[in-house]
C-alpha cells in the first residue's frame, strides 16, 4: 500500500488528464445564459482554478468557481478548457480536455422588403422586416424598427414587423433598412440596406372652374377661381393670371391636386379672361376661363315727354324709362299708379318708351320699373296733369243750345232800346208829351252823349271747333214814366254781347285775343235793368 502511494506521488502528470473535466453545454443559442464548470476527481485542496478559451485565459481563481456567459453571442463560440493546481504534493497544473462551444443563431438577420421599390409619388408604401425563430424559441418576443438615411421612421421600436407609409413623395427616396431584436435578453440584428426611388408624375389635364359656376358673377359678390389637375405628384405650384396683365394674382404650392383663389368683391373692371397654371417641376400646364361681371340695374328715371305744355286731352305723350347702369337685357314696366300699362325689353342702352293717348282719366301718378333678373328697381313717381278741351265739352253743348234759344229774344231786346233812343234824338212827339221830372234833362243829355258800348275783355269758351266770345256792357236809358212811383227815373240797361266765330283747325290754341274776322255777328241778350 505504501508502495502504491509512492508510485502515485512520483508518477509523471500530463497536462491533460481525465482527473479534470470541464462541463459545458454542447449547443447554445444567441442570448442564452451559459455556465462552464471545472471538476476534479480528487477532493484535496485546490490551489488555483482557471478557465480558458482558444488558449486565452478568461478567469483564474484560488477557489472552486464557475465561468458564466450572461447572453451568448456568436463571438462566444470556441474551444474551452479549465486547469487546476493542487496544494499538497504536486504543484503542476492539471488541464481538462477541450470542449467546443458553438453559439447558434437565435434568428437570422432580417430582410427588408417594400411593396414597391419604385413607388409613384402620392401612393402608399408598406415596409416589412422579415425574420424567423427556431421552433424551440417560438415564444420569444421580437421588436422591430425602420430607418431611412439614419433617421428612425414611424413610432420607433414596435412589435409589428410592418411599417405603413400612407403617402410617399420624391424626397422620400433613399436608403432604407430595419432592425429586429429580442426584448430580453437583447439580441439585435440589422438588415441589409435597400434603395427606394420614388417616381414623380407630371401634372396633366389642368382645368379652371369658377364659383358661382359658368363664369358669371354679380358685381360686389365673391368669385372663387378653382384650379385643378387630373394627375400630378409632389408639390404642385398653382398660379393665377389675367389676360391683360403679366402680374400674378396669386400662387399656392401644396401637395394637392387643386387649389383656389378668392376675389372677395368683384368689380365691373374684373371682367375678362383668366388663366391658371400648374407646375410640379416637369412642365407647366395652362387653363383659361372667361369671367363675365353682371351689374344689377340702378334706379331708373322716368321722363314724360309731351309735344306741348300743358298736356291736353287727345295729346300723345311718351313715357321714357332709362337706367344709368345695369347688364342688358333689361325689362321695363310702366305703371299708372299701381296698374301696369305695358312693358318693353331693351337689349342695349337707351332705355325704353311707352306711348299713351291722353284722356281726362290720365291725370295720375306714373312710375316705371327696371329688372334684368338680378334686381328690380322702381323709379320715383311723376305726376301728369291733363287739361281741356274735353273737360269743357258738355258745358259748351249746353251753352250753345241756350245761345240759340236766346238769339231771337236777344235781337228783340236789343232793337227796342235803339228804337227809343232814335225817337228821342229825332225829337219825336211821343217824347215831348211825356212828363219830365227835374232830373230829366240831365238824363237826356247823358243818353245822347253815350256812345255804343265798347268791347271789354273777351272770355273764350271752347266747344268742338267753334269759339264763342262774350262781353257785358251797360247802357243808361232815359227814364220812362213809372206810374206806380208817380214819376219817371233814369234806368241802367245791361246788355250782353256774344260773338260766335267759326275757327279753322290751326286756331284751336288761340286764347285771350279778339279774333280778327270780317264775317261776324253781334247779338245782345240777357237784357236786364238795374
Amino acid at each position: 500500500m505504501l508502495l502504491w502511494s509512492l508510485l502515485v506521488i512520483f508518477a509523471p502528470v500530463s497536462e491533460q488528464s481525465d482527473w479534470v473535466t470541464l462541463l459545458a453545454p454542447s449547443s447554445v443559442l444567441e442570448g442564452d445564459s451559459v455556465v462552464l464548470k471545472c471538476q476534479a476527481k480528487w477532493t484535496g485542496g485546490i490551489k488555483t482554478m482557471s478557465y480558458h478559451k482558444d488558449g486565452r485565459q478568461l478567469l483564474s481563481s484560488n477557489k472552486v468557481s464557475t465561468f458564466s456567459i450572461q447572453s451568448a453571442a456568436f463571438n462566444d463560440s470556441g474551444q474551452y478548457h479549465c486547469a487546476i493546481s493542487g496544494k499538497l504534493l504536486w504543484n503542476r497544473e492539471t488541464t481538462s480536455k477541450a470542449v467546443k462551444l458553438k453559439v447558434q443563431e437565435l434568428f437570422p438577420p432580417p430582410v427588408l422588403t417594400a411593396s414597391s421599390s419604385q413607388p409613384t409619388e402620392g401612393t402608399p408604401v408598406t415596409l416589412t422586416c422579415e425574420t424567423w425563430l427556431p421552433p424551440e424559441k417560438s415564444g420569444t418576443e421580437l421588436q422591430f424598427c425602420f430607418f431611412r438615411e439614419g433617421q428612425g421612421l414611424g413610432p420607433g421600436w414596435s412589435k409589428s414587423p410592418e411599417l405603413h407609409i400612407p403617402t410617399i413623395w420624391s424626397q422620400d427616396s433613399g436608403s432604407y433598412w430595419c432592425e429586429a431584436q429580442t426584448v430580453t435578453p437583447r439580441v439585435k440584428k440589422q438588415s441589409l440596406k435597400s434603395q427606394i426611388h420614388v417616381q414623380r408624375v407630371p401634372v396633366a389635364n389642368v382645368s379652371l372652374e369658377t364659383q358661382p359656376p359658368g363664369g358669371q358673377v354679380i358685381e360686389g359678390e365673391k368669385l372663387v377661381l378653382l384650379c385643378s389637375v387630373s394627375e400630378g405628384t409632389g408639390n404642385i405650384t398653382f398660379s393665377w393670371h389675367r389676360e391683360t396683365t403679366e402680374t400674378s394674382l396669386g400662387n399656392k404650392t401644396q401637395r394637392s391636386l387643386s387649389a383656389e383663389l378668392e376675389i372677395l368683391a368683384v368689380k365691373d373692371s374684373d371682367a375678362g379672361k383668366y388663366y391658371c397654371r400648374a407646375d410640379n417641376g416637369y412642365r407647366p400646364v395652362l387653363s383659361e376661363v372667361n369671367i363675365t361681371v353682371r351689374i344689377p340695374v340702378s334706379r331708373p328715371a322716368l321722363t314724360i315727354r309731351v309735344s306741348g305744355a300743358p298736356a291736353m286731352v287727345g295729346d300723345v305723350v311718351e313715357l321714357h324709362c332709362e337706367v344709368q347702369r345695369g347688364t342688358h337685357p333689361i325689362l321695363y314696366q310702366f305703371y299708372q299708379k299701381d296698374v301696369i300699362l305695358g312693358n318693353s325689353s331693351a337689349s342695349f342702352g337707351g332705355g325704353a318708351s311707352f306711348n299713351l293717348s291722353l284722356t281726362s282719366e290720365h291725370s295720375e301718378n306714373y312710375s316705371c320699373e327696371a329688372d334684368n333678373g338680378l334686381r328690380a328697381q322702381r323709379s320715383e313717381v311723376v305726376t301728369l296733369n291733363v287739361t281741356g278741351p274735353e273737360g269743357y265739352r258738355k258745358d259748351l253743348v249746353i251753352a250753345g243750345t241756350l245761345g240759340g234759344l236766346f238769339g231771337v229774344l236777344g235781337f228783340v231786346a236789343v232793337a227796342l232800346p235803339f228804337y227809343y233812343w232814335y225817337q228821342e234824338t229825332s225829337g219825336g212827339s211821343s217824347a215831348s208829351n211825356v212828363p219830365r221830372g227835374p232830373s230829366s234833362s240831365g238824363s237826356q243829355e247823358s243818353t245822347h252823349s253815350s256812345p255804343l258800348p265798347a268791347v271789354g275783355e273777351l272770355q273764350p269758351l271752347y266747344a268742338n271747333c267753334e269759339t264763342i266770345y262774350s262781353n257785358t256792357l251797360t247802357v243808361t236809358e232815359k227814364g220812362q214814366p213809372d206810374y206806380a212811383n208817380d214819376g219817371a227815373a233814369d234806368k241802367d240797361v245791361v246788355y250782353s254781347q256774344v260773338w260766335s266765330i267759326q275757327q279753322t283747325e290751326g286756331a284751336a290754341n288761340t286764347r285771350g285775343t279778339f279774333p280778327e274776322t270780317k264775317d261776324s255777328s253781334v247779338t245782345y241778350a240777357n237784357v236786364r235793368k238795374t
